[in-house]
């Protein structure tokens, strides 16, 4: 007699979610009754709509999608569709308790964080910009607060400092997708407990916008660069530099700590093309004026005069 498979509804809806859901639809204990996203969205110059990445892998293996404007519109179609499971990655909607109680074992979510720190949804960019030695995931049970729930799971990996975001995002996802399954079963079969986060050891982060992205060079070298690598590729850091407005895509940090230099101006140094900060400098690595394509600093040097 074959074994019974969970009922699950799979909410999620950028890149990251991806791998989540292939790993779902690879375990034979889960059965996908309907997948929930974010409806599609008008992209780049032209304001294409586009469907977001989670529709269409679902589409792809014929699952039926949903994508309502609002989540908390929806508790009677997801009450209809009888759920064991609610399995939850980076949807982009706060889920109301009325939903959350429909499910047998509940709302599970997977947090690109080791909470109860960097509650939020800029979690991947956080450790990045402040520095931290070490990330991961955190599954766990969701209840009606932000990222507030028991955690069931967690898995860490250690950061080099040399990271930029899309190292982050794509480490992080097969890390979450790795360990899912197995950690939805052990929780429906009573073999994992969940435990409550100490909320007083708790931070939140706020959403990034596209404006987070102008670099102010009166800041020190090391938490510009470390900006840089959290916000590539989005949103992307740029600045005004000698009256032109530049992206700075990768930069190293320098060996100058005296500002020698006028502060966000850039200059040459052992043939190197460097930027001075508040604190410290920074040398370019690659960089785009605007209009123009992603250059190296030496390209960049080929056309352009330092004053």
């Amino acid at each position: 007699m074959p074994a019974k498979k969970y009922k699950t509804i799979f909410m999620g809806t950028p890149e990251f979610a991806l791998l989540g859901l292939r790993a779902i639809l690879n375990s034979d204990v889960f059965e996908i009754v309907g997948v929930f996203t974010q409806p599609d969205k008008p992209i780049g110059r032209k304001q294409i709509s586009t469907p977001p990445p989670i529709k269409t892998l679902a589409l792809e293996n014929n699952l039926s999608v949903f994508q309502p404007q609002k989540i908390r519109t929806e508790a009677e179609v997801i009450r209809n569709l009888q759920p064991d499971l609610i399995v939850v990655i980076a949807y982009g909607q706060i889920i109301p308790q009325e939903i959350l109680d429909i499910p047998t074992f509940g709302c599970i979510n997977v947090h690109a964080s080791l909470l109860p720190k960097y509650r939020g949804a800029a979690c991947l960019n956080a450790p990045i910009l402040n520095g931290d030695t070490k990330t991961g995931i955190t599954i766990m049970k969701m209840d009606a607060g932000l990222d507030t729930g028991p955690i069931l799971r967690q898995a860490k990996i250690k950061l080099s400092g040399r990271e930029n975001l899309s190292d982050v995002h794509d480490t992080l996802s097969t890390l979450g997708a790795s360990i899912l399954p197995e950690t939805l079963k052990d929780f429906i079969d009573g073999k994992i407990k969940p435990c409550q986060q100490d909320d007083s050891q708790a931070s939140y982060i706020k959403m990034i916008k596209k404006e987070d992205g102008r670099i102010d060079w009166n800041k020190p070298a090391t938490e510009t660069e470390r900006m840089i690598r959290a916000y590539n590729p989005w949103p992307g850091t740029y600045a005004e530099i000698d009256n032109r407005l530049i992206k700075i895509i990768e930069v190293e940090l320098g060996a100058c700590s005296n500002n020698k230099y006028p502060i966000g101006k850039f200059f040459q140094e052992e043939g190197k093309l460097g930027i001075q900060c508040g604190q410290g400098s920074l040398f370019v690595l690659k960089l785009q004026p605007a209009g123009k394509k992603i250059m190296t600093a030496n390209e960049f040097l080929n056309g352009y005069q330092i004053k």
